[in-house]
């Protein structure tokens, strides 16, 4: 009886064919990047997120927490330290009527307007918002909804460094300055100054202005007050009219 020759049955063909992927040991495949050297630049950025120095606080800031806090705590008489009076966030708006005289509702196009949002945006360092006025006033020839002016709203940090900048650069420049007025605060713990002129900000430059714009600052505390903010901000460095 001749044997069965199992090469040439279909069962010998498929043990004669070898498995999927034989030969191949575990992981000899290319692996993804593999034989590429490490970038330069990416080193270079680890090495510089390595070296990175913490942010500086505003020295105003830093001046508060040390100093002016503790002062008045004792002053205020006072038993925790949070509850000392503190900045709560700065206002600076500008009016544009004339601007609203010469646009009408398309004030915001005219050469003025976007002067003025420049300019305020260079001062604070933060784009402001546009205003439009809430009900139509036939006197002024204003309707409802018409951009009037711009205002920008700051806290934190940036707030700091504004009002170090107000106190010790832009107020000794307001011309025929007697010291600020003491009756600004409203009753709440707020006080509001206004600045005729845009130029006594040093960043702005008074050979590029082609219209003088003033402004008005509020400045926002936690008093309860108008006598812990005015003693806060007479601490702070304000120089109040005697």
């Amino acid at each position: 009886m001749a044997k069965k020759d199992h090469s040439e049955s279909p069962e010998g063909q498929k043990q004669s064919k070898k498995p999927k992927g034989e030969g191949k040991a575990k992981g000899e495949g290319k692996v993804k990047g593999e034989g590429k050297p490490k970038g330069e630049g990416q080193d270079a950025a680890e090495d510089k997120a390595k070296e990175k120095k913490p942010i500086e606080k505003p020295r105003l800031m830093v001046r508060f927490q040390q100093e002016i806090a503790g002062e008045l705590k004792e002053a205020l008489q006072k038993t925790n330290v949070m509850a000392v009076p503190r900045l709560s966030k700065v206002v600076v708006s500008m009016g544009l009527g004339k601007a609203v005289a010469e646009g009408g509702a398309k004030s915001v196009e005219t050469k003025r307007f976007q002067d003025a949002i420049n300019q305020i945006s260079t001062v604070v360092g933060q784009r402001p918002v546009v205003t439009r006025a809430r009900k139509s006033v036939a006197q002024f020839k204003v309707r409802q909804g018409w951009p009037v002016g711009v205002k920008v709203t700051i806290r934190g940090a940036r707030m700091w460094e504004f009002m170090d900048r107000l106190i010790n650069l832009a107020v000794p420049r307001i011309r025929d300055f007697r010291g600020l007025d003491p009756k600004g605060f409203d009753g709440r713990g707020n006080y509001n100054m206004g600045v005729t002129e845009q130029t006594v900000f040093p960043e702005i430059d008074a050979s590029l202005v082609t219209y003088q714009q003033g402004m008005n600052v509020t400045v926002c505390t936690t008093a309860k007050n108008d006598t812990e903010a005015f003693e806060l901000l007479r601490r702070l460095g304000m120089p109040f009219r005697a």
